[in-house]
């Protein structure tokens, strides 16, 4: 009964994963792409919207909390330079990738298949960051997340939000346009990010819920170290998501299968080993910061994340100095 319910738990989760892949591609939730938007149009719009998918998941966790409901959920980290240095070394992977775990998704959701080498690269960052750094992650934190002993009433203020932004996305509408119906603004190509990362949050919270904490880029961290567990079923979510991710691509018209090119090839696997290294030694992926550690209002993880912003910014800023800018980085 157990593995019945185990397996069930794991196919609604992927669901919801794949859901979440769709969301991404359609909703270009890059982080690339947001600090590109910060730094050559001074709008903060995208950026926002990824940190709108942190407090929805927060808002999640909250409510599950309150109903008894949440695992074990992963312990915070000691704040360092240590943590610094994880954040821009991911920052400069994403930057030389021109993508972010995110983004690598969405690109390959649209057909740029050099992309593949973005998850080989992030693993063989793991696998190598001990013959290249010689200092160890900071140590766990002994105590929980305060998010696990908020008050209940939190946790109904954010049903409120909830329901409110939900019924915001479906019946929002253009001036002078009648409110589309839902199936309709579901089909558009291109989503707002603030409706993409409202969705990214929602769908991570439902799989977080019924299948616990995962993130990828963990699931390709905790296999290079020969650590990972439930290896199969963290597989199949990690395929979910790169199957919506296509649907979402195919369903946009954004799909067109690109030639590959051995300088795009090395771009990805060297941003993906500099986005490796830079996770463990946070400890943790953008993905992970943005939907566990920064939900979980750990400060190592919020300190990394803008850490990681910051260098995507000043490496943007220094490309634009030298004149050889090239802008929309991310996905568009």
């Amino acid at each position: 009964m157990n593995l019945m319910l185990t397996s069930a738990a794991y196919l609604f989760a992927a669901l919801a994963v794949g859901v979440m892949g769709f969301a991404i591609q359609r909703g270009a939730t890059c982080t690339v792409a947001a600090v590109d938007e910060a730094v050559t149009k001074r709008s903060f719009r995208r950026l926002a919207s990824i940190v709108e998918a942190s407090l929805w998941v927060l808002g999640g966790l909250l409510i599950a909390q309150s109903l008894h409901w949440l695992g074990t959920m992963p312990g915070g980290y000691a704040v360092g330079w240590v943590t610094v240095l994880g954040g821009a070394l991911l920052g400069l992977g994403a930057y030389v990738n021109r993508a972010c775990v995110f983004g690598a998704i969405a690109r390959l959701g649209s057909g740029e298949w050099a992309y593949v080498m973005t998850p080989v690269g992030f693993y063989v960052g793991c696998l190598s960051v001990g013959a290249v750094f010689s200092f160890a992650a900071p140590p766990l934190l002994p105590h929980a997340s305060p998010v696990l002993e908020a008050s209940a009433w939190i946790a109904l203020l954010f049903v409120l939000l909830l329901l409110g932004r939900i019924g915001q996305l479906l019946l929002a509408k253009r001036p002078g346009e009648p409110a589309p119906r839902w199936r309709e603004r579901l089909a558009q190509r291109v989503w707002s990010p603030h409706a993409a990362t409202t969705v990214i949050g929602i769908t991570f919270f439902f799989s977080l819920l019924l299948a616990g904490a995962w993130a990828y880029t963990d699931v390709l961290a905790e296999l290079a170290r020969g650590m990972a567990s439930n290896v199969f079923g963290r597989v199949l979510l990690l395929v979910a998501l790169f199957v919506g991710a296509l649907i979402g691509g195919w369903t946009a018209g954004r799909f067109r299968s690109r030639r590959i090119s051995l300088p795009q090839l090395a771009k990805c696997f060297a941003g993906g080993v500099l986005m490796g290294w830079g996770s463990l030694l946070i400890p943790g992926g953008n993905d992970g910061l943005i939907l566990v550690g920064m939900p979980l209002l750990w400060p190592y993880a919020w300190i990394a994340f803008l850490s990681m912003c910051t260098a995507i910014a000043l490496a943007l800023i220094a490309e634009k100095a030298l004149g050889q800018y090239a802008p929309k980085p991310g996905v568009e």
